[in-house]
């Protein structure tokens, strides 16, 4: 676990690679603009999840960006993931905010299935600002060996993700980055 001087446990992992992920997100122009075929990619992970809520996650050095958002009213907005996000943009979230920064970090996916269990994940703000009570992330790891952001589903109920949530997180983060692959290929 990190700490920081004063003794206390950090929420938010250290990113020593978030300068590199940076200039790779720029290069592949991900990162900055909602784009229609992640939030179609989002809807159908939420729906094979059976989840309310699914991202595709694009993270820099100070926030995430929501590039692919599905939310239960469909409004795109994440407004409805609460009053956490930055820079008036729903779409934006501050990076010491949820659980995809660890994802990045840790470089495997992640399975919360109720966040108040975990010392390490109750605190963040999302359990009281917003209601998140499950996590399911995986981390989309490029060609490069990049770590771009990750694909993750939340729920506001603990869930029982299990073995078959787990494998098909990865299956979807899998599938994504073959079809970044693609984009970057000209082959879209």
């Amino acid at each position: 676990m990190t700490y920081d001087p004063t003794g206390r446990q950090l929420l938010t992992p250290v990113d020593k690679e978030a300068p590199d992920r940076v200039r790779r997100l720029r290069r592949l122009g991900l990162g900055e603009h909602p784009e229609q075929a992640f939030d179609t990619f989002a809807d159908r992970l939420a729906e094979i999840i059976d989840a309310p809520y699914a991202m595709v996650n694009f993270i820099d050095e100070y926030r995430q960006f929501f590039a692919g958002l599905h939310t239960p009213s469909g409004s795109r907005s994440g407004g409805e993931l609460g009053a956490v996000a930055a820079e008036g943009n729903s779409r934006h979230l501050a990076r010491d905010h949820g659980y995809c920064p660890h994802v990045v970090v840790r470089r495997k996916a992640l399975v919360l299935e109720d966040v108040r269990d975990y010392p390490r994940f109750a605190g963040n703000p999302m359990v009281d600002e917003t209601g998140v009570r499950s996590y399911l992330g995986a981390p989309l790891i490029d060609r490069t060996g990049t770590v771009l952001g990750t694909v993750c589903a939340v729920d506001t109920r603990p869930r029982p993700w299990g073995r078959a949530g787990l494998e098909t997180i990865k299956s979807m983060a899998d599938e994504l980055v073959e079809q970044i692959h693609r984009r970057e290929d000209g082959r879209l």
